[in-house]
């Protein structure tokens, strides 16, 4: 059981059990956007069904995941930083929540044919709210357990989200995602509520599914969290926030290992992002997978990504947060490296033939059969580098400043992220290869594992 510390004066009340599971219940309730509608659901069908054109669809999925990236890592800073100035996160996620939830909604109206623009922007949207959320969630995280718990803390609520959305993708696939030939799910029944396949209803269906669950599974952070008092008024707070900021950025020169360890989670996180945006959506346009295949795929990932965090937060307790992201990094690397080296006859850039024939079924051939292989790589660290990120910075910041460190750390998250998208999106309109675009990912990964190898642990050290 994760040990709690007592606040006093201006500090929250201690974290009770029902607090801190109320916070990690914020990554349950978050975690089915990010599975069932960016990754593994509605993102393949934006790309595959809703257009004629599956190379421009890609182009656009990575241009809208560019734009948001964008907003996020321009606004992140400010509002951590507000945030610490006004005192209560809450409010600020109830916020953010209403747009989330509106958003996700008016991804139903998504229908084969219809203009990409619109969906396109409801996604924008939904992404920089959920982000924003993320920044005042996370900077609670230092309040409710001692440092050495952090990581433990930080992995098992991961872990929990990547639950909450296999959940999700699971009830998906099973009783609303039909086969466009058959009509039936692959259980072989009626999708639930009458939903028709031909008109992308299975795919369509999971914006509002994404945002009713995230409506019910918050709740419980904001009735048992500890949440800071309410400090200046919000004009103030906005005022005294730009200026603690730029206070920041100036302390950064200063508190170098921090500044670096910022730099390398940027450039390492690109690629991670890059994976998780466009895992999918490669795989639907390299093998013809529907909205089964991907659904399949995505719950064997996310059950490895499940155990990936477990066995994570052991090792992140026991050898520290740094050690965990750069075993994470080196198995993501060569997941990489493999999923790019995998095609129709052959892996490992035609090292390794494979046989051609399909056998029938769900992944009937052996190139398909490989993918899922390096994606089992990718299930494992792809929860842990990101968990075991947030606790390395959690150890190396105090309390107080929290909020602003986080917000920068968001930035540090998004600020180039888009640098990842944009290449791929450059690389494969020059080439007409997703394959080749997908390999800029290496360049993002290898790099700031390097940079994160030269970093001290925690990174307030000298």
């Amino acid at each position: 059981m994760l040990n709690r510390i007592d606040w006093t004066g201006t500090q929250p009340p201690k974290a009770t059990e029902k607090g801190i599971w109320g916070w990690m219940f914020f990554d349950w309730a978050a975690q089915p956007f990010f599975t069932v509608v960016t990754t593994f659901i509605f993102g393949p069908y934006f790309v595959s069904r809703l257009t004629a054109d599956p190379v421009s669809a890609q182009t656009t999925w990575s241009n809208m995941a560019t734009i948001s990236s964008v907003i996020i890592a321009l606004l992140s800073p400010v509002l951590g930083s507000i945030a610490d100035q006004s005192g209560s996160r809450k409010p600020w996620i109830g916020f953010f929540a209403i747009i989330k939830i509106a958003s996700l909604f008016c991804l139903w109206f998504a229908a084969p044919g219809s203009p990409v623009l619109y969906p396109a922007i409801f996604m924008i949207l939904a992404s920089i709210s959920a982000e924003f959320s993320i920044v005042f969630n996370d900077s609670m995280m230092p309040r409710l357990v001692p440092k050495e718990e952090i990581g433990k803390l930080s992995n098992t609520a991961w872990g929990l989200g990547y639950l909450g959305g296999m959940i999700v993708l699971i009830s998906v696939v099973t009783l609303l995602a039909a086969s466009p030939e058959t009509g039936k799910t692959i259980l072989g029944l009626d999708p639930l509520f009458g939903l028709d396949p031909q008109a992308g209803e299975d795919a369509r269906i999971t914006g509002p599914i994404s945002a009713v669950w995230y409506l019910i599974f918050i709740l419980p952070m904001f009735f048992f969290t500890p949440d800071v008092g309410r400090g200046l008024p919000f004009g103030t707070a906005v005022r005294s926030g730009l200026r603690e900021l730029r206070n920041t950025l100036d302390e950064l020169k200063e508190r170098r290992s921090i500044l670096k360890f910022l730099i390398a989670r940027m450039i390492y996180q690109d690629g991670v992002n890059g994976l998780l945006i466009l895992g999918g959506v490669f795989a639907a346009g390299m093998f013809g997978w529907a909205t089964i295949e991907i659904g399949i795929y995505g719950i064997i990932l996310n059950v490895v990504a499940i155990l990936g965090c477990l066995v994570a937060g052991r090792i992140d307790k026991g050898v520290g947060s740094k050690a965990t992201v750069v075993i994470s990094l080196t198995m993501l690397l060569l997941a990489t490296v493999g999923i790019i080296s995998t095609g129709p006859g052959y892996t490992l850039f035609g090292l390794m033939p494979l046989p051609t024939a399909d056998s029938g079924g769900l992944f009937g051939t052996a190139a398909e059969k490989a993918y899922i292989l390096y994606g089992l790589l990718i299930g494992l660290a792809f929860g842990p580098v990101q968990a075991s990120s947030r606790s390395y910075l959690a150890r190396s910041v105090s309390v107080e400043e929290a909020g602003r460190y986080f917000g920068i750390y968001a930035l540090s998250g998004r600020a180039t992220s888009f640098m990842a998208t944009l290449f791929f999106s450059l690389v494969t309109y020059m080439s007409g290869s997703p394959r080749l675009g997908m390999a800029t990912l290496i360049l993002f990964l290898a790099s700031g594992l390097v940079l994160l190898i030269r970093t001290p642990y925690p990174a307030d050290r000298a």
